[in-house]
């Protein structure tokens, strides 16, 4: 009987004059990607008097969210050892990938190496990236639009009122603005009403953490302005975001948008819930989102929303969002 293939052993190892060249395999989803995280820096470690790693994509035809969390934490161990990272015979799909993530200007291509290995057939060659389903829909893209339209209108109607209680109640600006990870994990700004006092970000060293794992959570965080916790408790302070939904930044349905400095505590697996863009409403919050406290639920919600997606899916999570919405609970910590 043969054996099966470690995920480690798919990726070939070679060194000449100081150069780690790492050749990665046809795939690099979520078993690879935790595999090539887990032994990078290993492998750099064994070469002696190293100058450079070169990542070899000549066989890589799939790439995932997760892959790009792993190719995130093997830059960011390579500048931390000053080592320079580059690209081998990259093909179109993983080209599209780190365009989209922006990657491609922190992973320099080795030049010329296109045709150094055979290429893969010319229709793998010109296949996207992996993605989800709901992020290939263009009906619930059509949704989305629709959606935005409505509630910018919305937005507009009560924009002069609530600006006049934002700044009444704390000085400061009427929005807040924030970096948030999107879909593949690629940076975006997001948009709400301003619901803290305007040095929030500052101050948030100082309050504590009532959560477990790569979120921040707190129920009595006194940088929430009386205003504040008014919008938070109606949800109205996210009425900005869609815009982001217009743009395409998010969905109306979708999974929770994280901070950069949380991403950067996530294992690997956990970069799965970057297969499908963030959501203005979702799992999490018709899931009671004021209680949830542990990472690994909303990684648990994330993953199922994935799993159960359909159009008709994200109808049922909308309507369930404006039931929560109404209720006496509704609303954020």
């Amino acid at each position: 009987m043969m054996g099966h293939q470690s995920p480690a052993s798919a990726f070939v190892q070679t060194v000449q004059n100081g150069v780690l060249m790492i050749q990665l395999p046809p795939r690099l989803t979520v078993t690879e990607a935790v595999a090539f995280r887990e032994g990078f820096a290993g492998w750099m470690g064994q070469v002696q008097n190293l100058r450079e790693v070169i990542l070899d994509f000549g066989r890589t035809a799939v790439i995932d969210s997760s892959g790009i969390g792993s190719l995130v934490s093997a830059i960011k161990t390579a500048q931390e050892q000053s080592v320079p990272l580059r690209a081998w015979s990259l093909h179109r799909q993983v080209t599209l990938a780190l365009q989209m993530t922006g990657l491609e200007k922190l992973l320099t291509m080795v030049e010329h190496s296109e045709g150094l290995l055979p290429r893969l057939s010319r229709v793998d060659d010109q296949r996207p990236p992996l993605t989800h389903p709901s992020v290939r829909s263009r009906i619930k893209r059509l949704m989305d639009v629709c959606g935005a339209l409505v509630g910018l209108g919305v937005t507009a109607v009560l924009f002069l009122p609530m600006a006049l209680v934002i700044r009444l109640d704390s000085p400061g600006p009427i929005l807040f603005s924030q970096v948030r990870c999107g879909w593949m994990g690629r940076h975006f700004r997001i948009w709400k009403f301003r619901s803290m006092v305007s040095n929030a970000e500052a101050l948030k060293a100082n309050v504590a953490n009532q959560a477990q794992g790569a979120f921040f959570k707190n129920d009595n965080d006194p940088r929430i302005t009386k205003v504040g916790r008014f919008l938070r408790k109606t949800s109205l302070d996210e009425l900005p975001q869609f815009w982001n939904v217009l743009i395409g930044d998010m969905s109306l349905i979708g999974t929770r948008p994280a901070t950069p400095d949380e991403v950067q505590r996530y294992a690997i697996p956990s970069w799965q819930r970057f297969d499908v863009r963030p959501g203005l409403s979702g799992e999490w919050q018709v899931s009671g989102r004021s209680t949830i406290r542990d990472f690994e639920d909303v990684i648990r919600l994330d993953l199922r929303y994935q799993k159960n997606w359909s159009l008709v899916y994200d109808l049922q999570l909308i309507l369930k969002t404006f039931l929560v919405l109404f209720s006496k609970n509704s609303g954020a910590a």
